[in-house]
């Protein structure tokens, strides 16, 4: 008895994948990255933050350093 063969039922298609990312999608985690570093390098602005002096020192000389 012999072995059935099997054809693929359609041929893979040579097209490229379409994939899209709305407006949003990047802007919102850049934006929300921006201010968050703002915060970071303006320590001062963290009105909630009272941290360990040595840590806003450390991020005072960083934006100092960035600042130049």
């Amino acid at each position: 008895m012999p072995a059935r063969t099997h054809t693929p039922p359609h041929p893979a298609t040579s097209g490229s994948v379409d994939i899209r990312l709305p407006w949003w999608g990047l802007a919102l985690p850049a934006l929300a990255f921006i201010a968050l570093l703002a915060l970071i390098l303006n320590p001062s602005d963290a009105h909630a933050a009272s941290g360990d002096p040595a840590i806003t020192q450390f991020f005072e000389r960083v934006r100092q350093l960035l600042a130049r």
